[in-house]
């Protein structure tokens, strides 16, 4: 069928210049983006979806088709298609590309170091696409493979996107808030999703060395101007918005990053 969706103009805006396949992804994508979707759920069939927005079944299938590309969705066969959950394991596949020189793969643990949030800093405004002025929360932490200290990261998140930061930005954030980000500190993305309703799609990674100040030569426990692999992660989400600035300095005595190319 050509026509519009029938059931589904009221949950976003459609632009009727993009193909059909293109408006019901966006459907799609609204319906992920706003909870109606969860992380985990096993979403309807196709010939569910075709009879519901009144198009054909191959039209949804494409659309679930550049889901499934951009890792919003995974398909199982035999027992269909659910929206993708930010776990430990797509954590460790997707997003940490540090591997051991032996070629073992392991999730760091985390310690959070600082929780304030605060003014945004030039950075901050540059990655995260923010006005001169807007308040971020801002997350120390370092993190450890093998029960030694191998990560020095610093975290910038827009406090316009999380409701339960509202508030002066020289005050301290809830308490609750630094215990989820704790808690949850292998998968922040899930918990964005979750809690939020924020999902994070993809991410765009810049690599360059550089060398260890004093605090993270303190932290990581080695000599001041160590050699680091710095790696600069802006999170990005399905409308297209920078959630997340990650910075983290990691050493590479024992490590590598690693990145696996189709």
């Amino acid at each position: 069928m050509c026509g519009m969706p029938r059931r589904l103009k009221h949950e976003g805006p459609v632009i009727e210049a993009k193909p059909l396949y293109a408006q019901i992804r966006s459907l799609m994508l609204h319906r992920i983006g706003d909870g109606t979707w969860k992380p985990g759920m096993l979403l309807p069939s196709e010939l569910q979806l075709a009879e519901e927005l009144a198009v054909s079944q191959g039209t949804v299938r494409k659309a679930l088709d550049e889901l499934a590309a951009q890792n919003i969705v995974v398909r199982r066969q035999g027992r269909g298609t659910f929206v993708t959950t930010h776990d430990a394991e797509r954590a460790l596949h997707h997003f940490f590309h540090l591997v051991g020189d032996d070629g073992t793969r392991r999730l760091p643990e985390s310690q959070v170091i600082s929780f304030a949030r605060g003014v945004a800093q030039a950075g901050e405004v540059a990655r995260l696409e923010l006005a001169a002025g807007s308040g971020v929360l801002r997350i120390r932490r370092l993190r450890f493979l093998g029960g030694k200290p191998a990560i020095s990261e610093t975290i910038a998140v827009p406090i316009a996107m999380i409701p339960e930061l509202d508030g002066p930005v020289d005050t301290a954030p809830p308490e609750e808030l630094r215990d989820l980000y704790q808690a949850s500190s292998n998968t922040l993305y899930d918990l964005y999703h979750s809690r939020f309703g924020i999902v994070i799609v993809k991410a765009v990674e810049r690599l360059r060395a550089v060398a260890a100040t004093g605090e993270e030569a303190r932290l990581l426990k080695v000599a001041l101007e160590t050699p680091l692999l710095e790696i600069d992660r802006v999170a990005i989400d399905v409308r297209g918005r920078p959630i997340e600035w990650r910075l983290s300095r990691a050493l590479t005595l024992e490590h590598h990053y690693l990145a696996e190319i189709e």
